[in-house]
């Protein structure tokens, strides 16, 4: 029988990777209300606290830890004082993640570099750390944050596009080999949301007029408008659902 409690979340504790604002953020918050304690992750102490107390004065649960989700020692250390201090982590978001933008011709290889370890090597990393201590357990909920750039493409973001397809990808293999251990992952794949990483082509009246007319539901996405499929996909609304992407994007992969 559904019920309200079958979204809930309370009692579990969720690590959600760049989440000191934009959607790592709204979805901390939606975790959050939904009852799950949150483990907020940045790399800026300040700005990370900043949130952390933020969330708290609305009365949420939060606690935060600042890691570099790029580095694999770092990530292993951050997970096991997580679940020796706190709490065994039984919901992982893998947000963190980072654009640049220039012709595939003229793409710098250091940027490239950075692109990939923040978009697709920290996926690796630290849902690794964290499914070796899930599957013991037999229990488990991890939702990497791909893109609509997991389908589709645009100009001047090629290694963009590369890295959300290969994060799908890499959520399909997780779900394979991890779901016969009680653990689902599934992917979240965001349109065009209104954050602080699309702040230029916001305030771009030409390139928002295009995106308006190609998006069926004709607005930007708000963060607020993720929290639902988060919640959804860490709850036990969602315990058949492995290995799939979820598109909130306002109809655009399903529009030419």
């Amino acid at each position: 029988m559904i019920t309200a409690d079958t979204f809930r979340l309370d009692g579990r504790l969720a690590l959600v990777t760049g989440s000191s604002a934009g959607i790592g953020l709204g979805v901390a918050r939606g975790l959050a209300q939904a009852g799950a304690a949150v483990v907020l992750n940045g790399r800026d102490p300040t700005r990370l606290a900043a949130t952390a107390q933020q969330l708290r004065s609305e009365g949420l649960q939060v606690h935060e830890r600042s890691f570099d989700v790029c580095d694999p020692a770092a990530v292993e250390a951050a997970v096991a004082e997580i679940e020796s201090a706190i709490g065994p982590i039984e919901i992982l978001v893998n947000n963190a993640g980072t654009q640049h933008r220039a012709p595939f011709h003229e793409f710098p290889a250091a940027e490239w570099d950075r692109l990939m370890r923040t978009n697709l090597d920290s996926v690796f990393h630290v849902g690794q750390a964290v499914a070796r201590r899930m599957v013991p357990r037999k229990r488990g909920r991890i939702i990497n944050i791909c893109s609509v750039m997991s389908e589709l493409g645009r100009p001047t973001i090629a290694p963009y596009t590369a890295s959300k397809g290969a994060v799908k990808m890499l959520t399909k293999g997780m779900a394979i080999d991890l779901g016969p251990h009680g653990i689902n992952v599934n992917g979240i794949g965001p349109g065009y949301f209104k954050t602080e990483l699309n702040a230029r082509l916001v305030a771009d009246e030409a390139f928002s007029g295009w995106l308006l007319n190609r998006t069926p539901s004709r607005r930007w996405g708000d963060v607020e408008d993720l929290a639902p499929a988060a919640v959804f996909l860490a709850s036990d609304a969602s315990r058949f659902v492995n290995g799939h992407i979820l598109y909130v994007d306002g109809g655009v992969t399903a529009s030419v």
